[in-house]
Parts: C-alpha cells; structure tokens; sequence
C-alpha cells in the first residue's frame, strides 16, 4: 500500500493541564501555575522528547495576555524556545475555560474580542515553531457549557438545562469565527476541536429514562460539533472545514448513568451496559468522515497501563474497521490536581513529587512501559530523532499494525 500521511510527525501526543478559569466564586485558578509546568516547562519537554512524542497540547491564557485592550504574549517566549529545542509541535488551547474577567460569554461582545485574540495569537506564533499552526479554539464547548452553564461550578456560574444550552451556542458563535481570524492570518492552519465522547445509559430500573439517557448519548453530545460544522445552525457559518479535526476526550467517566439533576454517575468499569470504544469512535467517523484524535485520555494511579492498553485495543479495532484516527494524546504529561479536592490525580504520564517548594517530575514507570510496547507493535519512534518534522507518520503502517493485531473491541474499560 502507498503511505497515507498522517496530520502528526508522532502518533503519540500528550499536553499540560491549562486550565485558567475562576472556580466556586474562589477566583481565578491557574493550573499552569499549580502545576509548576510554567518553570519546569524545559524539563517537561525534554521528558516527551525522550518518550518519543512530538506533540504537545499547550495553552495560551487569555486572561493573563489580554490587556488593556492589547495583547502581550512574550510569556510565551521562553517555552516557545524550549519547544524549538525539544523539536516539538504545539497545539494552542485558546481558551481552556478561561476568558477575560470584564466578558460576557453570552454577549456579542465575546464574539468580537475573541476573534480578535485568535488573529493576534495566530500572528504572533506563526513561524516561531516547527510543523504546521494548529489550534484548539475553544477547548471542550460541551463539557465548560454544563461546567459554567448547568452546574455552576466556574464563570459565568449559571445554572439551569436552558442557561446550558445557550452558553454552548454563544461559544460556538465565537469559535466559528475565531477559527475564520486564524486562517486570514494562515489558511493552511489546522483546528482540533475537542469534547468528550461519552455513552450514556438509564437507571437500572428506571425504563422511563432510556429516552434521555439516548439522547444524551446521540444528540446532546454532538451538538457543538454538529454547530461548528454548520449541521446545526447554519447562521452561525460552521462548516466541515471549520470542525476540522474531531478531537475526542475518552475517560472511564465518559460512560455514564443518568441522572435528573447534577453530574450523571459514572459506570464501574466491568459494568455491563458499557459500550466499546471502537463503537463510539466508529459513531463520530461516520456522523462528520473528519479525522479524529484521541485528544485526551489516561487511566487514574495503578490503573494507567490497564486503561492505555484498552484505549489502545479499541482504537486499533476502530482503524482496523476504517475509522480515520490519526493520533492517542496521552494527557496529561504530567499530574494534575482534582480541581475540588486539590490532591493530586496521578493520571499523568509523570507522577508530581512534593521536594520543598518544588515538584519533582517521576515517570510513572509501568505506564511508560506500555506506552513502549505499543509504539515497538506500531513500529513507531522510542525517541525523537534529529529531525522529527521530516516525515509525518506512516498511517498506513499503523493500519496494518492494527489489522495483524486483529483485536476485538470490548466493554472492558478497567
């Protein structure tokens, strides 16, 4: 068979929680910041190098690099000059839940600023790294419209199923044309639009609710892609140039029991009612034919190797059926805080150490492993090599992979 460029130089990504958002009326959180990636950055990349990974998510805070009606992104520089030594691409989050104090999400005036800032980042990053420009718009339109519209857990703190709905619209009316403004700057730039792929099921005992549960699963969940790509909407100016790349987020709490009020109830990991994987990557290929990254994944503690070889099993079953799947962003590449409790999630590729005032960054040693095994059963690199950028991957060498491997999607999400 003739190589089929992928979008990637790696088939493996990660990224680095971003999230800048004001949280129970506490104020403004800077998970950046908690995490010490904004002075451990050099560090950080230099471990994805030598984990063979090319690509990074990365965040631009625009809350932090709007001001006084400008914009000021020379934060930026030094990492932007460690990712050029590492040899890594970035993709931009350009609002990971975070937006400008003074702002309305729901107002035009959102619209306006925020295409404003996609033209100015856009500007200001282009040429400075190596591969193609490539954004995420606004990151999770579905997960930050029940976050601040339904549960009322961060600005705009609204909270109800209608102030949801609307809030998901008025990010996708900002999105649409923040997308436009990056591409007057670059046509050739590249969008991951990222939000969970979840299955939803009803109660046990409660038949009442398959209907709700049903469509939570294949209707609710698309709407923002469905809108960015002018399936819902049209007004809006969506299109399938402007959904570009679908980037699901796939967790063990993305299959879920549903509940009437609140956060539905996640599945235990054998529970019958799960859904494969493979299924509901199968689901978005066949709704949008658009290529499709895992843009975020990991299992919890002891649980992240089971939960990679898992993800990967489906994944590999879901190419081997012919969905386009060009990447497995490994997120995050180091821990996180529970953004409640604040402990630490140990969901990361690296653990993060208390050392005095510092956090030691600790590979989590069995996750790194089979991580290692399956880019030796995809013959894929084990470390960057001088020039990563040189050769995209081979996505027909990692379809014959998953065609020799033959495996079979199941409900086991452990």
């Amino acid at each position: 068979m003739p190589p089929t460029p992928g979008l990637f130089p790696t088939f493996f990504l990660s990224g680095f929680e971003c999230s800048t958002f004001h949280w129970k009326r506490q104020g403004r959180r800077n998970l950046v910041a908690e995490t010490q990636h904004d002075r451990s950055f050099e560090e950080d990349y230099g471990i994805m190098r030598r984990l063979g990974i090319a690509v990074v998510r990365e965040g631009i805070p625009w809350p932090l690099v709007e001001r006084d009606g400008g914009f000021d992104f020379t934060q930026l520089d030094p990492m932007i000059d460690a990712m050029n030594r590492c040899q890594l691409m970035p993709i931009w989050d350009l609002c990971h839940y975070g937006y400008p104090d003074d702002l309305d999400p729901l107002s035009g005036e959102f619209t306006e600023r925020f295409a404003r800032y996609c033209r100015a980042a856009a500007e200001y990053v282009r040429g400075r790294t190596a591969g193609p420009l490539c954004f995420t718009p606004i990151n999770e339109i579905t997960f930050f419209s029940f976050c601040g519209g339904e549960w009322g857990w961060v600005a705009p703190y609204l909270k109800g199923r209608d102030h949801r709905m609307a809030l998901r619209v008025a990010l996708c009316r900002a999105a649409i044309p923040g997308v436009h403004a990056i591409r007057e700057v670059d046509p050739g730039a590249r969008m991951v639009n990222v939000d969970p792929l979840v299955y939803v099921v009803p109660p046990e005992g409660r038949p009442d609710l398959a209907d709700e549960a049903r469509h939570e699963t294949f209707e609710d969940t698309f709407v923002a892609w469905d809108i960015l790509a002018g399936r819902q909407h049209p007004e809006l100016g969506g299109s399938p140039e402007v959904l570009d790349i679908v980037g699901v987020n796939c967790y063990s709490f993305g299959q879920m029991e549903y509940r009437e009020e609140g956060p539905h109830q996640a599945l235990g990991p054998r529970d019958e009612r799960i859904r494969p994987l493979a299924d509901l990557l199968a689901i978005a290929w066949e709704r949008y034919g658009r290529p499709i990254v895992i843009a975020e994944t990991s299992g919890l503690g002891e649980g992240r190797p089971a939960w990679l070889r898992d993800v990967m099993e489906e994944s590999m079953a879901a190419m081997a059926r012919g969905v386009d799947v060009h990447g497995i962003c490994l997120f995050p590449g180091v821990d996180m805080p529970d953004w409640r409790k604040g402990t630490w999630l140990h969901n990361g590729i690296c653990d993060l150490v208390s050392e005095g005032d510092c956090l030691r960054r600790v590979p989590y040693a069995p996750y790194v492993d089979e991580l290692r095994r399956w880019q030796e059963l995809l013959n894929r690199v084990t470390v960057l090599d001088e020039d990563p950028f040189n050769d995209p991957v081979d996505l027909e060498e990692v379809r014959a992979a998953a065609r020799r491997l033959q495996p079979r999607p199941d409900r086991d999400w452990s």
